[in-house]
């Protein structure tokens, strides 16, 4: 060997180290760790439920992209998208009081796009949420929430088919014709 193939390898070694590391550390999946946790906790949120909370979203890098904690807290209905998939999943199963880190892979952020400046593409997020309030649905608010939508599914079918089926019969109902129209008159006359 010589130096310059021995500090080739070297090199090349020290890469190839350097990648399989960054892929050891790169997020693949929601990783959600319970900060505090209040004594009691009775009720576990759900899809469904609203939740007020106060957050502060970083960068891996510890670069701060928003905060809620100088504003009123986020109102946040679970199941309805109004936040990131990657938070919304990790509001799923938490109580009133709960502080929360969440660390979240690009693809259930902002993607490869990312949300530029602010937000490079493929960025992981950290996520520290503090779970002010917690309403759960009432029963009224989830039937609405889980009929309705079906009701309207099957409603947009059957009126689709009752306008065709009167614009059909509509077409098809005999017209007299007008050769009768003009008998009809100079029989008048």
């Amino acid at each position: 060997f010589t130096m310059n193939t021995s500090v080739f390898v070297f090199l090349l070694a020290a890469l190839t180290c350097g990648l399989a590391w960054g892929e050891e550390n790169a997020v693949e999946e929601l990783q959600v760790e319970t900060l505090v946790k209040p004594e009691t906790c009775s009720v576990l949120s759900s899809m469904g439920d609203t939740l007020q909370i106060h957050y502060t979203g970083k960068l891996m890098d510890g670069k701060v992209i928003d905060s809620s904690l100088s504003r009123d807290p986020l109102v946040v209905e679970l199941g309805k998208r109004t936040v990131i998939a990657g938070l919304e999943q990790s509001l799923v199963g938490v109580c009133e009081g709960q502080k929360i880190k969440a660390t979240i892979p690009s693809h259930l952020a902002y993607g490869k796009k990312g949300y530029p400046p602010t937000i490079p593409g493929d960025a992981v997020l950290e996520f520290e949420v503090e779970v002010i309030s917690l309403m759960q649905q009432t029963p009224w608010q989830k039937m609405v929430n889980d009929v309705f939508p079906l009701v309207c599914l099957a409603l947009v079918p059957t009126l689709l088919g009752l306008v065709g089926l009167y614009l059909y019969n509509k077409a098809s109902a005999q017209k007299p014709s007008k050769k009768k129209a003009k008998d009809k008159k100079s029989k008048k006359k």
